[in-house]
């Protein structure tokens, strides 16, 4: 997000400077390009923040992930769910937390991917870590 504001606003100052940069917005092409910043933002956003439920319950019989829009997934008990962890983020300003990228599978349920708080899901099958990408 932080990138595309500011290649946003480099585009806007380079259209500022060029000949004929003080024409209406329409004339310039500035419209466009905040229709787009605009666009790209909200999609953006949304995309980043579907892995992230808003909570997961752990009860004997089954997991239950509500995500981020509501909707409630039940899933195999956790015996029964394999559990890759894909990627591991520290603590930062973001979460208090380290938080991990898993896919979660089994029980004929289908793969599905989830940002959670580290370790949540320890009862499961082993977990595989695969290679630190840097």
């Amino acid at each position: 997000m932080v990138a595309l504001t500011v290649l946003y606003a480099a585009f806007v100052l380079y259209d500022r400077t060029l000949p004929g940069g003080t024409s209406p917005a329409v004339g310039n092409g500035i419209l466009v390009l905040t229709v787009l910043f605009l666009v790209f933002l909200v999609v953006g956003t949304l995309y980043t923040l579907t892995p992230a439920p808003r909570w997961v319950e752990l009860f004997p019989d089954g997991v239950t992930v509500v995500g981020r829009w509501g909707r409630h997934r039940t899933l195999p008990p956790l015996e029964r769910l394999t559990v890759v962890v894909v990627r591991r983020y520290p603590a930062s300003w973001l979460s208090d937390h380290d938080v991990e990228l898993v896919e979660l599978s089994g029980g004929g349920s289908a793969r599905r991917s989830y940002l959670v708080e580290a370790n949540l899901f320890d009862g499961a099958n082993p977990s595989v870590l695969p290679p630190a990408r840097n």
